[in-house]
Order: structure tokens, then C-alpha cells, then sequence
């Protein structure tokens, strides 16, 4: 795992942990571009600390779109997420799944 995260990937990251899962919502939670949130998912992806799935193809015909790129957020990237909210205490404070982890707290 990587000892520092850019603060745009740690930003995806989070909003990964508070459930925003394909990428027009993370643009639209974030602030970010689309030119940082894609490629930060990529890397977070590479890394292990986020997967994904395309959504079924007829779901996205059904409601007239194109298909979403779902991601979520690994428990390696919530570790991984916990270890960079403590380096950047500005960030707002971790919550998982409903549950606040306090600093140096190990997610389940």
C-alpha cells in the first residue's frame, strides 16, 4: 500500500467509503473534474483499494444511458483511507458503512 495518496484520490476514496459508487457521482460529490476522478479511481483499482463492475447492459438501455462503471471501496482502501484522514485531519471524519472509525481504528 502506498505510504501517501494525492489529496484528489483520497477525496474519491472517501466518497467510495460514504457509498457514491460510478463516476458522475463522485465528479458530482467530490467537486473534482472528470479528469481527476477517473484517473483516481484507475489507481485506486490498480492499488487494491477500490474494484468494479459494469452494471448490466440492459438496465442502462432500460433507463435510456449508457452503461455505469459501479465502484466500491476495499477494506485494504478503508485502512488505507483511515491511515490518510489521520495524516490530513482537515478532511472530514471517517464514516463507514454508518459507523465512525476513530483515529487508528481498524475497520471490519
Amino acid at each position: 500500500m502506498p505510504t501517501k495518496l494525492p489529496v484528489g484520490t483520497i477525496m474519491v476514496l472517501h466518497a467510495l467509503a460514504r457509498g457514491h459508487r460510478y463516476g458522475f457521482d463522485l465528479i458530482e460529490q467530490t467537486g473534482l473534474t472528470s479528469g481527476t476522478v477517473y484517473p483516481a479511481l484507475e489507481r485506486l483499482e490498480g492499488l487494491g483499494l477500490a474494484r468494479s463492475r459494469w452494471e448490466d447492459e440492459r438496465v442502462a438501455r432500460r433507463e435510456k444511458r449508457p452503461p455505469r462503471r459501479y465502484f466500491e471501496i476495499t477494506a485494504e482502501g478503508k485502512r488505507a483511507l483511515i491511515d490518510a484522514l489521520d495524516r490530513y485531519r482537515a478532511l472530514a471524519p471517517l464514516t463507514i458503512d454508518g459507523v465512525a472509525y476513530p483515529r487508528g481504528a481498524e475497520p471490519a
